[in-house]
């Protein structure tokens, strides 16, 4: 059978046309078009200050440096994550404390902070997996009382939102300190690549338009409008981490988008749970009260004793591709001794490298978990062939009690 995608951007004519509309005004870098799509997001996700930069990696890497972390530092974060999370803190210079997830969420446990914090640690960075809310309210509180910056790592998490102050209320209000976000095509709002950052702090806000043109003290913006001459100086360090028009044009169109895409997904995400309940052993991705999942990807736990990679492999060979389990940077050959350390007690591990005793759950993750494929224009009769072969991928031949 015709193999179905994994993931796909929805893109269209009116994307086309921003492109096209970018091209014609002669403006493509960093220009008019960045400018709106920054006012738009941040008037959707509900924040004081947007900005838009090349990469939710080099966001992550601007926040962290916006908070102060710098050589010696460390910084409280998950090993289950992309492998830019954990990247852009030793960007810094500064070390990952990496603490364990919970079973149910895949997230951040907010018991673990406390325990792995020490006069080095100078912030939090959660992460928000799959576009599921991590319990942010009580990660907060901790940074709060503990005197520590909190990033949000959001990459995966436009359109999520979560119930706090007795309303609904969007990723990226923000609710920590800095929210970062990915435009990667296997997100729900692309620009090809590229990122954004949010934050309530007009001081933060400057510095990453500054840093992010190379510490430029004049926007390419406002030296071509100038009717006088006007030279620019570069008093401080800076990158180029700029979004072009080209990308932010696009950008504004797939935010438009954004409403129609998350409900889809959503009766998507609640179809899959009705097809998949019947599988025995199956763990489906919880349901909280207290947020609500952009559902970026589907991910699902295997029962005991079922193979992750001969059940991917067996999904791909009926024309089903997959992922495995979210990674975890500790298990990575980047990633020696010297580079992390775990905080879930004193002193040191002892694990070896591939494994830590105290990060159990994020390594449980990884390895009995996978992500189903979930894309804009999925049909019923894709949805059910992908449950109809999970059932098969695990159970005897001819046997299936998934109801398709």
């Amino acid at each position: 059978m015709k193999p179905i995608p994994f993931a796909r951007p929805e893109l269209g004519k009116a994307e086309q046309a921003a492109a096209a509309r970018a091209l014609a005004s002669g403006w493509i870098t960093q220009g008019p078009e960045v400018a709106a799509f920054e006012r738009e997001f941040a008037e959707f996700v509900g924040a004081p200050h947007a900005c838009a930069v090349s990469s939710a990696t080099a966001a992550l890497h601007l926040a962290l440096r916006a908070v102060g972390v710098g050589p010696h530092d460390e910084v409280i974060t998950v090993s289950h994550s992309f492998i830019a999370t954990a990247n852009a803190i030793r960007y810094c210079g500064a070390r990952p404390v990496f603490v364990d997830v919970e079973r149910r969420t895949g997230n951040m446990d907010p018991t673990c902070i406390e325990r792995a914090i020490t006069p080095n640690t100078r912030a939090i960075l959660c992460v928000h997996q799959l576009g599921l809310p991590c319990d942010i309210a009580a990660i907060v509180d901790i940074g709060r009382r503990a005197g520590l910056a909190v990033i949000e790592d959001a990459a995966c998490a436009v359109g999520s939102e979560i119930f706090v102050n007795g309303r609904w209320e969007r990723i990226g209000r923000p609710h920590g300190d800095i929210a970062c976000f990915s435009f990667h095509p296997r997100k729900l709002v692309t620009t090809g690549d590229g990122g954004m950052l949010t934050t309530a702090s007009a001081k933060w806000n400057e510095r990453f338009r500054l840093w992010r043109q190379h510490g430029m003290s004049v926007p390419d913006t406002v030296r071509h409008g100038s009717p006088s001459i006007i030279f620019e100086d570069y008093p401080v360090l800076g990158f180029n981490y700029r979004m072009t028009d080209l990308q932010a044009a696009v950008g504004r169109e797939q935010l438009k988008r954004l409403p129609a895409l998350l409900a889809d997904r959503r009766r998507r995400a609640a179809r899959y749970a009705e097809l998949l309940a019947d599988i025995p052993g199956v763990d489906l991705p919880p349901a909280l009260a207290w947020a609500r999942t952009n559902w970026q990807s589907y991910r699902i736990g295997l029962p005991d004793g079922v193979d992750q990679r001969a059940t991917m492999q067996r999904l791909l060979d009926d024309g089903i591709p997959t992922r495995r389990g979210v990674m975890c940077a500790h298990r990575e050959a980047s990633y020696g001794d010297a580079d992390w350390s775990c905080g879930a007690g004193p002193g040191p591990c002892g694990c070896p490298g591939a494994h830590c005793e105290r990060l159990r759950e994020s390594e449980r993750a990884q390895d009995r978990t996978i992500l189903l494929p979930l894309y804009p224009g999925m049909t019923d009769d894709d949805q059910d062939r992908v449950a109809s072969a999970l059932a098969r991928a695990w159970q005897p031949q001819g046997t299936s009690s998934c109801r398709v």
